[in-house]
C-alpha cells in the first residue's frame, strides 16, 4: 500500500517543488494525497484524506504550522510530520518536535536533503 503524503506550505512554488521531488524513484511508494496553503485547510484535508506523512511549513496564514502540528497529532496520532521551514532558530525546531514533528528541513533546501528526510520519515 502506498504511503500517503500531504504537502502544507503557503508557497505554491514550494508545494510544487516538493511534489516534483516525490516523483523520485526512491519514493516510488509515496503518493501525494493533498496540498494545502494554510493550517486550517490542512486540517480539513487531513480529516478527509488521512495522510501518513505531512510536510509542514511553520509560517502560514489562517493557522501557523505549530498550531497545525498540535491539531494534526490529536486528529491522526500516527501521522509523521516533517517541518520544512525558513525559521532556523533551534527553539522553533525544538518546539515543533515537542508538539509532534518528526524532523526539520531548513529552507532553502537542497533536493537531496529533502529526499533523504522523507526517506527517513517514511520508515
Amino acid at each position: 500500500m502506498a504511503t500517503r503524503l500531504m504537502i502544507v506550505d503557503d508557497s505554491s512554488v514550494i508545494r510544487n517543488r516538493i511534489a516534483r521531488l516525490v516523483a523520485d524513484s526512491r519514493l516510488a511508494d509515496v503518493e501525494i494525497c493533498g496540498l494545502a496553503g494554510d493550517g486550517l485547510r490542512a486540517l480539513d484535508l487531513a480529516r478527509e484524506l488521512k495522510p501518513d506523512l505531512v510536510t509542514m511549513d511553520l509560517t502560514m496564514p489562517e493557522m501557523d504550522g505549530e498550531a497545525c502540528i498540535e491539531a494534526l497529532v490529536l486528529q491522526l496520532p500516527e501521522v509523521r510530520i516533517l517541518v520544512v521551514s525558513a525559521l532556523a532558530d533551534r527553539t522553533t525546531a525544538l518546539r515543533a518536535v515537542m508538539k509532534g514533528a518528526h524532523g526539520f528541513v531548513l529552507k532553502p533546501f537542497r533536493d537531496e536533503e529533502l529526499l533523504n528526510a522523507l526517506l527517513e520519515l517514511k520508515v
